[in-house]
């Protein structure tokens, strides 16, 4: 069923698991350090602890309850842990140091990014709205190659607070010079980038790469491609 919009004119897209392949990324980031660092962990196993602790910790820190320092450092400290490998809380923090130095070196997109992005920006005035770090997010739109897609890059150190807080969207409309009425946001989390852009007045498409089941009123794709059923 086509539902398009014509009075849309903006695009907001989250980055990270949205059009950024996160997870990927980061475990390509990761053996690239441990092996640096001699650290033997089987990947995989470290993995399916850390994935599920640092989304529980981003959660927290979305939320404001915890700070970048204590982020960067628990969900490491919390995983070698679980995995009964020791480390100091100093070693930790190198390697977290590290770890964001690779992570934007490495550029692997969703499945039908570049042709999403190509098609929409004919159309559209596309713009990113990120709680991510400015430089990190900077690094990986400009490694993978897609800023020049986008007329503005909004991250939540610049407008002072995270999604879903509503400043955040009023901040990336002003920066778009976009009013909220002919505008979409695009992201892979229900609360952050659905909800929050909901209660700030704008449209919402829910990126459903992991099938989760939500309410039937929900807008939502499955894959990038699918946005042409809606856009």
């Amino acid at each position: 069923m086509k539902t398009r919009d014509a009075n849309i004119t903006d695009v907001f897209f989250d980055l990270d698991h949205t059009l950024w392949d996160f997870e990927k990324n980061s475990a390509l980031a990761f053996e690239t350090v441990f092996k640096m660092q001699d650290i033997s962990i089987n990947r995989t196993d470290f993995l399916s602890y850390y994935v599920p602790i640092n989304f529980k910790y981003w959660e927290k820190y979305r939320k404001d309850e915890i700070t970048q320092k204590d982020l960067r450092l628990g969900r490491l400290k919390e995983t070698f842990d679980l995995l009964e490998f020791s480390i100091d809380d100093e070693s930790i923090l190198f390697l977290s140091e590290q770890y964001i130095h690779y992570l934007p070196k490495y550029n692997h997109l969703f499945e039908g990014t570049i042709e999403i992005l190509e098609y929409l920006n004919l159309k559209y005035n596309l713009h990113i709205i990120t709680n991510g770090f400015a430089e990190i997010q900077e690094n990986k739109l400009n490694n993978s190659y897609i800023t020049h897609y986008f007329k503005t890059i909004t991250n939540s150190e610049m407008a002072g607070v995270k999604k879903p807080n509503a400043l955040i969207f009023e901040y990336a409309l002003g920066l778009a010079k976009a009013k909220k009425e002919s505008s979409i946001m695009i992201g892979d989390c229900l609360e952050a980038d659905v909800q929050g852009a909901l209660d700030a007045g704008l449209d919402a498409i829910f990126f459903n790469g992991n099938n989760k089941v939500v309410a039937e009123d929900i807008k939502q794709v499955n894959h990038l491609l699918e946005l042409k059923k809606h856009l």
